[in-house]
């Protein structure tokens, strides 16, 4: 899986994403994160176009240690030619994550001379 880096630094990928196996699929760009450790964030303003269903909130610690109860809402995600579900987290930031749970077993490379991304 290939990307890029944008002229803020950001590593950006392209994911394929759908609420279901019967419905159609979107491209949405998303963020590496290497601080978060779930699989994949996905802003407010985006969840309604991408027409994907709520499931159960779930409990999370955040980095100030306070404790809350997050969104959640399910998809299936092209992940190296395997379509698989995943729990995306709602937030109100502007751009999808993706977390450490979908790089695990991964080799993640940021180029910033050649200003690309490489997941393999």
């Amino acid at each position: 899986m290939n990307g890029l880096v944008d002229e803020s630094g950001r590593a950006l990928v392209t994911l394929t994403i759908r609420p279901s196996q019967e419905t159609e699929r979107n491209e949405i760009q998303a963020w590496v994160d290497t601080a978060f450790n779930g699989e994949l964030v996905i802003p407010r303003r985006m969840l309604q176009s991408l027409q994907l269903q709520q499931t159960a909130g779930i409990a999370a610690r955040l980095a100030d240690g306070s404790e809350v109860t997050l969104e959640t809402f399910t998809c299936l995600i092209d992940w190296f030619g395997e379509e698989i579900a995943v729990e995306a987290i709602a937030n109100d930031g502007e751009y999808p994550l993706l977390g450490i749970g979908l790089l695990v077993g991964h080799r993640l490379v940021v180029d910033y001379p050649r200003m690309v991304v490489v997941i393999e």
